[in-house]
């Protein structure tokens, strides 16, 4: 018989790589209905220039309409267009992330409506927490004939897809000739309902496309398991990845969930990147971090970990960048 993989338990749930972090349960401080009281009370507040006008996000789609180009839209949703090829990453497009009305509530609305995104050819989904796994916007998606990727176990809930695609660690789906999109391990967790955890799997994506590589990260912690994905993937061109939703204190000493923006860069220096893109943040108050604080620190540690401060990049919602201003002009 075929080996189980370290990931997956012989009840059917998924665990993270070995050498991962693990939580302590000493460690809980309090309640999770105290935490989000404290939540609550974080200042929302930001600089006007942190979100783009819509009517300047509409037109410069327009006009890279033939680039290849990156953009926010908000939080961990990026429309990633490679040539002919439109990818969405991890879609939310709703008021608030939880289930109905509940959850924490957007405090930047996305940079534009769901009906007005460009038509787009791939879905991905990192994994099925409600900041990440929308199902309003699964059933709103305009473009229905995309074709869907997510980790395991996670294809129930695109009904009227016609071509959803699980994969597992490791899995790689050739899009064409061009472009190939593989699902690595990440340091995270699943859960929708109080008796699904980590039934479903997660990861994070690398992309492919000619000759560079960018990987969009699923929400990570820092683990061991990025120096080996460096040694057998890198040198990454770009790496996108979570620097926001770090502070859980004092419910938790520490989340080894989510990077931190210092580990967020040790992650991309560990992937042998060359550029690191920092997101999620900036878009819900799912943490106790004051909310413009992430980009900073991401900024101000990236020298520490080996990068130039240009190279730790840090979007407006609404940007559109084209591909070769990211990979080779000076910020």
């Amino acid at each position: 018989m075929k080996e189980r993989p370290y990931h997956h338990l012989p009840d059917g749930t998924f665990r993270n790589p070995k050498g991962s972090p693990v939580i302590i349960s000493s460690s809980r401080k309090f309640s999770y209905r105290t935490f989000s009281k404290l939540r609550k009370k974080v200042d929302l507040s930001y600089p006007k220039e942190h979100v783009i006008e819509k009517e300047k996000v509409l037109a410069d789609l327009e006009k890279y309409k033939d680039n290849d180009y990156i953009a926010w839209i908000g939080h961990a949703t990026y429309l990633i267009k490679l040539g002919e090829t439109t990818i969405i990453t991890d879609p939310v497009f709703s008021k608030n992330a939880g289930p109905l009305i509940f959850g924490p509530k957007r405090f930047t609305n996305p940079a534009i409506k769901l009906n007005e995104i460009p038509k787009t050819d791939i879905f991905l989904l990192t994994h099925n927490h409600y900041d990440h796994q929308d199902m309003s916007t699964i059933r709103n998606f305009p473009f229905k004939g995309a074709k869907v990727l997510t980790p395991l176990n996670l294809g129930k809930y695109f009904k009227g897809y016609k071509d959803v695609n699980e994969m597992d660690w490791y899995d790689q789906i050739i899009i064409n000739n061009n472009l190939k999109i593989s699902l690595l391990p990440a340091v995270h967790w699943s859960k929708r309902s109080l008796t699904d955890t980590n039934k479903t799997l997660w990861g994070n994506f690398l992309i492919e496309y000619k000759n560079r590589k960018i990987l969009f990260a699923c929400d990570t912690g820092y683990g061991e398991i990025y120096k080996k994905l460096g040694e057998k993937y890198g040198p990454i061109d770009l790496t996108m990845i979570n620097i926001g939703a770090y502070n859980f204190k004092p419910m938790f000493d520490k989340t080894i969930y989510h990077t931190t923006p210092e580990e967020a860069l040790n992650v991309a220096q560990d992937l042998k990147s060359k550029k690191v893109l920092g997101m999620h943040w900036g878009t819900f108050v799912l943490s106790l971090e004051p909310i413009m604080e992430p980009p900073i620190r991401f900024k101000d540690s990236a020298e520490k970990y080996g990068f130039n401060k240009k190279d730790a990049i840090i979007f407006k919602i609404g940007e559109v960048s084209p591909l070769d201003k990211i990979y080779n002009v000076k910020y």
